[in-house]
């Protein structure tokens, strides 16, 4: 429903680097992306991360569309290095259990919400992102051959994943 970018800048950037990507930003928005955007440097990643765990998952599911890729590889390994899995873990799950809660803790509402009820697109998410602060995988496939799931078990997570982003999505056209 939005795009999220980030814009990671050295800590040196000069002030003519930062006014461009006030322009860039600015592009977007004047092309009709509506667009989230932050513009910070390593170390203000990280201490964002290690201050809000969501801000920490959107982070760690980052990827790099374009730049340095030195940069980017220092990005990566400060924010694993700084990553607590146990607390990570404990976060996750701590805002699975508030989600369930405000939806009644039922699947079966009569309007369930695709993305935050119970079995929904975000409790998806979540068994990922829990995999990958673990190192265990970014994907089905990668808990496949982890051992965790089995290839029927991963063949239907994928399936039912995309039923329901296919389902958001067509909602969010109407």
């Amino acid at each position: 429903s939005d795009v999220d970018v980030l814009v990671l800048l050295p800590d040196d950037a000069s002030d003519t680097a930062r006014s461009r990507v006030e322009e860039l930003v600015g592009v977007l928005w004047d092309i009709g992306l509506e667009i989230g955007h932050s513009v910070r440097t390593i170390s203000g990643c990280r201490d964002e991360a290690n201050r809000d765990v969501t801000v920490q998952t959107t982070l760690l599911e980052s990827r790099l569309i374009a730049g340095n890729r030195r940069i980017y590889s220092r990005f990566v390994k400060t924010l694993e290095e700084g990553l607590d899995v146990p607390y990570f873990v404990e976060a996750k799950l701590r805002e699975q259990q508030q989600r369930h809660t405000r939806f009644n803790d039922t699947a079966y509402n009569l309007e369930p919400n695709l993305k935050e009820s119970p079995g929904g697109l975000r409790d998806l998410q979540n068994i990922l992102w829990i995999a990958r602060a673990a190192k265990l995988g970014r994907s089905w496939a990668d808990l496949t051959r982890q051992r965790i799931l089995t290839r029927e078990e991963a063949r239907q997570l994928q399936r039912h994943g995309s039923a329901l982003a296919e389902l958001r999505a067509r909602l969010h056209y109407l």
